[in-house]
């Protein structure tokens, strides 16, 4: 006799709105995107599309060579709010006066000693310094990068590891890079999303049910035969079971499958 399927609850709305205002309350509204001398519109357009993706919401750009807000939509679709928002500087001192926290970026150590981090290292400083205020991810011109006094307005220096025979990266792989690294930060204690058909995980009883229907099915079909004895199959499939963790919907397809193979064996043989 087939056991009636609990109902999945529905997810409470406290747990909806307090997933709400963790976005609204995200560190990443506080960290600002500069940009100093930017030379090309296809690389502004490619950092917008960066921001958008990695929930970064403020650009800052100091003396850009263009700067056209139809064109780097036409490049980064739909990012014309963001891009509308964008700030536009003459020095990069200016970008950052109300700045409490500086991160630059560099492809190589210079000649100077400074504070050098990874990405991956910097990043739970950067969500940290955000608790305190707006915190500034600077990035230099395409082909020099920043300036030894632009070097000189940063607290630290993030530099991407990359192959010695190619050490630049393009402006947008850059930020991406290092937006990437303060995203997956800012998640480090946030699980999986889970698919839509998700139903939550099975109880005991419910392996159980498919523990049993399974052997049972087992036995229908006459598996258990040879060297395939009853108690160390069932062992090692509930072992394998136990491994992959099923939900209760894969639970409950397991117990069908065990169900199936059992009204199957009962079935008259075709004429």
């Amino acid at each position: 006799m087939m056991t009636k399927l609990r109902k999945i609850p529905p997810i409470p709305k406290n747990l909806i709105e307090n997933n709400h205002n963790q976005m609204e309350h995200s560190p990443l509204n506080n960290i600002i995107i500069v940009l100093d001398n930017p030379k090309h519109l296809v690389n502004i357009a490619g950092v917008v599309r960066v921001m958008m993706n990695m929930g970064i919401s403020q650009l800052r750009l100091v003396n850009p060579s263009n700067f056209d807000i139809h064109r780097i939509d036409g490049i980064a679709h739909r990012s014309r709010q963001l891009a509308e928002t964008a700030q536009i500087y003459s020095t990069l001192t200016e970008a950052l006066a109300d700045t409490t926290f500086i991160v630059g970026t560099t492809a190589r150590p210079r000649t100077a000693q400074r504070n050098y981090s990874k990405p991956r290292a910097i990043a739970p400083i950067i969500i940290e310094k955000t608790g305190q205020g707006s915190v500034a991810l600077v990035f230099g011109k395409e082909d020099r990068g920043l300036t030894n006094e632009g070097l000189d307005l940063c607290h630290q220096l993030a530099i991407i590891p990359t192959a010695a025979e190619h050490p630049s990266l393009n402006l947008a792989q850059a930020c991406l890079v290092l937006c990437y690294e303060i995203q997956l930060a800012c998640q480090k204690d946030t699980p999986p999303p889970l698919g839509k058909r998700n139903a939550g995980p099975a109880n005991h009883k419910d392996l159980e049910e498919m523990h049993l229907a399974l052997k049972q099915g087992l036995h229908q079909i006459n598996f258990f035969k040879g060297d395939r004895q009853p108690g160390s199959v069932l062992r090692m499939l509930r072992t394998l079971l136990s491994r992959a963790e099923p939900d209760l919907r894969e639970t409950r397809l397991m117990r069908a499958i065990g169900f199936e193979m059992s009204k199957y064996s009962k079935r008259p043989e075709e004429p």
